[in-house]
């Protein structure tokens, strides 16, 4: 952590080559000063988000190297004193406000350090504390207490106020795993703005599971001695090059940046084909994330997390490790955020860039001239990795020579228990007394697609089979049947495993040279839909999640699935308030929004920790090229 106050007079030395590069520390620095200066912030103020004022879409794909570059950060602030959110606009070229704004009725995201002052505010309460010696738990070392969202089920004695609800645990020993050891039935509920225990749910008493389940090296009896070292080694250096967060690799170029709410975002995403750089993706985010348990009991039924928008897995982004987090020859970056008083606040190596062989990439025997010909696949690796709680995510980008682009969540962690009670019908029971709560997990990314050019559509793709007759005599055939989506009421899809459907993305003003409109299309991996009523209070907040597939004409102010401000918010708001206009989406800029699912009935092996699950999807080149664009790698072992 380092101060605001050491970086503000580093801002004229500073500088930047390109609009989308992240905020310097400096310019983060500089935007709280200027905001505190002209605004008179004082200490009771927090800062949820501090982060770059992206330029508008025209303005960057106008920009030429040397250009002038106008620097603006968006920040969102938070008054303890009176609730009031505020949204501010600050040029950093002109070091002043340009717009200062009070948003009424939002909670922004909870804070780390809210999170550690209300455990201690929780911690010295002295109702809590009887409630614990109720319990026969005198150590109060041994607790942990931690504070989850409220969410919004409708109940008057919470609007308006800045709430947490809290889950409490006890050690078995002061550095053993809490998570295996709830304590059900005490729940307490803080003020957040004035770090205040208002009332204490106890809804009786509960043995607390009796098993530690340590998960941690030093725990273990004897780990395995038969595992031999696995270098991964790249003689002459990795074949990727970096400027800023300026990306090229092979024929892929792209930028990235970094927020404390997305985490890692992706920009002017392209390949290089015949010596020119098309354009596939503008910006790519991850832009809401929902884990809805499935358990009613009143110890259990608000657990519906936002990942994205009640807290920001860019803030809760780790620094991570070579040899254990990344391997091989890796390019780090850092992530320059704030904490919630605005001190500039470094995660570094928040995102691991390395290269990857993926197998065989294409190959053919011909047995005729005994001539086998096979490339080996190569691809870039582009993560960072959230702690949210109990789960980690590991949220990775892969770039392919063959044009393919995959996005993949990879969630381990700790499953979330309760104790056990009565049955386990809505969990599985995972050691003694402990039953892990029946959830899903629902990811919705953010796709600016730009596929040579601003103006795109999008097709539904289906095959079905030709009915027999004289056309299909034997009953063989079958076709896949392109269908425009036209507008945004036409274009909230789901999921079809039986006829195979996928979705394409397409320019209809380009066409390669067979005469085919250039494309891309989505792949569908692993999903579901949610199993929450139509009605429940988690479908109202998050009604992003029954579809999979929507469709936006492009708006820079419409980011977020679930809407801006999720936290504490009733619903109805992002992707099924806007798409209500029913706005055209043919041949226009678009967005298309990919909603995935991770469905999971836990199982003791996933305990006491979680063997890492994959979620996720492609989007792969369709007459987006004349031909396979990776005839050109060469064999292994010859110099390109």
């Amino acid at each position: 952590m380092t101060s605001t106050q050491d970086f503000v007079s580093a801002l004229p030395s500073q500088s930047v080559n390109h609009p989308l590069e992240p905020l310097t520390v400096a310019e983060v620095a500089a935007a709280v000063a200027i905001v505190r200066r002209e605004k008179g912030i004082g200490a009771l103020f927090r800062f949820p988000c501090v982060t770059l004022k992206e330029p508008l879409k025209s303005t960057v794909l106008s920009f030429q190297s040397g250009d002038p570059i106008e620097r603006e950060a968006f920040l969102i602030l938070l008054d303890n004193e009176t609730g009031t959110t505020y949204e501010a606009i600050v040029s950093l070229t002109q070091n002043q406000v340009l717009s200062w704004e009070a948003v009424p009725d939002v909670q922004p995201n909870i804070m780390p350090d809210e999170l550690s002052e209300c455990e201690a505010a929780v911690k010295a309460h002295p109702e809590f504390r009887a409630a614990l010696a109720k319990r026969g738990i005198t150590n109060l070392d041994l607790v942990v207490v931690d504070p989850w969202a409220i969410g919004n089920f409708g109940f008057e004695d919470e609007k308006g106020i800045r709430l947490s609800r809290a889950i409490c645990y006890l050690r078995e020993k002061p550095d053993g795993n809490f998570y295996a050891r709830p304590i059900d039935g005490l729940i307490p509920v803080v003020n957040l703005n004035k770090m205040e225990v208002l009332w204490i749910e106890d809804l009786g008493v509960v043995p607390v599971p009796p098993e530690a389940s340590e998960y941690v090296d030093r725990f273990q009896p004897q780990l395995r001695t038969d595992i031999k070292p696995l270098h991964i080694t790249q003689p002459e250096g990795p074949s990727f090059e970096v400027n800023g967060h300026h990306i090229r690799w092979q024929k892929w170029d792209l930028r990235i940046g970094f927020t404390p709410r997305e985490g890692l975002v992706l920009y002017q995403v392209g390949y290089e084909d015949q010596g020119r750089l098309r354009p596939i993706l503008y910006r790519a985010s991850l832009s809401e994330m929902v884990v809805p348990y499935g358990d009613p009991r009143p110890q259990h039924y608000r657990k519906n997390a936002f990942d994205v928008g009640e807290h920001g897995v860019g803030v809760l982004a780790n620094s991570l490790t070579l040899g254990c987090d990344c391997l091989g020859e890796i390019r780090y970056f850092d992530a320059v955020l704030t904490n919630s008083r605005g001190e500039v606040s470094i995660t570094e190596n928040a995102v691991c860039m390395h290269e990857e062989d993926y197998g065989i990439l294409w190959k053919h025997t011909d047995w005729r001239l005994d001539e086998a010909q096979v490339r080996r696949s190569r691809r870039l690796v582009l993560s960072f990795v959230a702690t949210v709680d109990n789960y980690e995510y590991g949220f990775f980008w892969y770039f392919y020579q063959d044009g393919t682009i995959q996005y993949e969540v990879k969630l381990t962690g700790i499953l979330l228990c309760g104790a056990l009670m009565d049955f386990p019908k809505y969990g599985t029971v995972v050691a003694p007394e402990l039953n892990a709560l029946n959830h899903q997990h629902f990811f919705n990314l953010r796709l600016d697609f730009d596929l040579d050019g601003t103006n795109n559509s999008v097709y539904e793709v289906n095959s079905y089979a030709e009915p027999m007759g004289p056309d299909n005599p034997q009953g063989n055939a079958f076709y896949a049947q392109s269908t425009l989506l036209a507008a945004e009421q036409e274009a909230q899809r789901i999921i079809d495993p039986f006829t195979a459907r996928y979705w394409k993305i397409v320019n209809p003003s380009v066409s390669n040279r067979l005469g085919q409109p250039v494309g891309f299309k989505i792949i569908p991996g692993e999903n579901v839909l949610p199993f929450a009523h139509p009605e429940s209070p988690i479908l109202q907040r998050a009604g992003f999640m029954t579809k999979h597939l929507w469709v936006t004409p492009y708006d820079p102010n419409e980011m977020f699935a679930a809407g801006s401000y999720p936290n504490q918010h009733p619903g109805g708001e992002g992707l099924p308030k806007w798409t209500q206009a029913n706005r055209s989406i043919d041949n226009t800029d678009l967005v298309v929004w990919y909603t995935f699912g991770h469905h999971h009935i836990p199982r003791p092996e996933d305990f006491p920790i979680m063997p890492t699950a994959y979620s996720g999807f492609m989007l792969k080149p369709v007459g987006f090229f004349d031909a396979n664009p990776a005839l050109d790698v060469p064999p292994a072992g010859k110099p390109p």
